[in-house]
């Protein structure tokens, strides 16, 4: 073959400019190669950083959500606390102070709940007297069995935590088995001593957290209600003989033998206004000789608190505190007429978010 030096000059030329191209073309293939690996480089480089920036963006606004609800909890454990204590100043002043229709501008004594009204939100305090509750320390076993079956709807269970109860309070035992007050894995005999807090009925065999602070139950349609527990309706500082009409409990009420009719129609004529005086129980034709009014000295305020939201409505962000206070004679305590016993930072309480309605079941 000849070389392109040999030939003729146009052919040479000729020749000269085929082979050029060729290479120009090649480079030019080459070129777009790579330019096509960079581009595609590119495109996955962006996709990796896109895919970090969308993992920091969704753990920043978890991280935000978080703090936020963590302060929302705060700020309506505080506003809980303020409502205890605003329940207790209006304790003090008492029916006092009264308005231009003759209703106590602060407190009645016989109405088992306050509304409060704060610029950060509202607060519901449930005032529940000791005097509507059983002694857990001298009431009868009979009396803790039909407490704890209308509770439970269950006999055997209900005889055993009766004897348990009493099991764990009698000084040196009763007779019966230690192991009726330990729970299965428990290590925590029966003290065989009173009871000095109501809480120690939760190491008390057949008590569990929802019969101790209570829950919710159906009715026969299907409709939750809330459902009080022991909580409710046993203390350390109750009465063994009469109880407040206007806030003993369904359960208590069905275990002094109030017929089922009976505490519908006080749970109904309580919500509407507090009973008075007995008179007012008898019109209703309700037989209760264990019930009365009023005479009640120590007291535990429990306040429920929902926060505001920005348009007002009302947030989901709910706590509750309670206090049990003692009232003295303010006219020999006029600078402090409450004591405070004990209080809780953190009291749950679903009465106060769902009470009880007509044709609630027994709480």
């Amino acid at each position: 073959m000849l070389s392109c030096a040999r030939l003729p000059i146009a052919l040479g030329d000729l020749c000269r400019q085929r082979r050029g191209g060729l290479a120009t073309r090649r480079r030019l293939a080459t070129c777009r190669a790579s330019r096509g690996s960079a581009l595609l480089a590119v495109l996955w480089m962006s996709a990796a950083l896109a895919a970090i920036a969308f993992s920091i963006s969704s753990t920043v606004r978890s991280e935000t959500d978080r703090v936020s609800t963590a302060a929302d909890g705060l700020r309506a454990s505080y506003l809980a606390s303020g409502a205890v204590e605003r329940g207790i100043q209006h304790m003090m002043w008492g029916p006092d102070y009264r308005n231009p229709d003759g209703s106590a501008r602060f407190w009645e004594p016989n109405l088992p709940r306050m509304n409060l009204r704060f610029p950060s939100g509202e607060a519901v305090v449930e005032m529940i007297p000791e005097s509507s509750k059983l002694n857990i320390n001298v009431a009868s076993a009979d009396d803790l069995y039909r407490l704890a079956l209308a509770l439970t709807d269950d006999p055997a269970r209900s005889r055993e935590i009766a004897d348990a109860i009493v099991e764990w309070r009698s000084p040196g035992g009763t007779g019966a088995p230690a192991a009726l007050s330990l729970v299965a894995g428990q290590t925590f005999p029966p003290r065989h001593a009173s009871f000095e807090e109501i809480e120690e009925l939760l190491l008390v065999r057949g008590v569990t957290p929802e019969l101790f602070y209570g829950n919710f139950v159906a009715d026969t349609e299907g409709r939750l209600y809330a459902r009080g527990g022991l909580r409710d309706a046993v203390s350390v500082w109750g009465l063994n003989a009469y109880f407040d009409v206007n806030t003993a409990t369904p359960a208590l009420l069905e275990a002094l033998g109030v017929s089922v009719d009976g505490i519908a129609q006080i749970v109904q004529r309580r919500a509407l206004r507090p009973f008075r005086d007995l008179g007012e129980l008898n019109q209703l034709g309700i037989s209760a000789p264990r019930l009365y009014v009023g005479g009640n000295y120590i007291w535990t305020l429990r306040a429920t608190a929902r926060l505001n939201t920005s348009t007002r409505a009302p947030s989901d962000v709910v706590r509750t505190s309670s206090a049990t206070v003692k009232l003295l004679d303010r006219r020999q305590n006029y600078q402090m007429p409450v004591h405070v016993l004990r209080y809780y930072d953190d009291a749950w309480s679903q009465l106060a978010l769902a009470p009880p309605g007509p044709g609630a079941p027994a709480q």
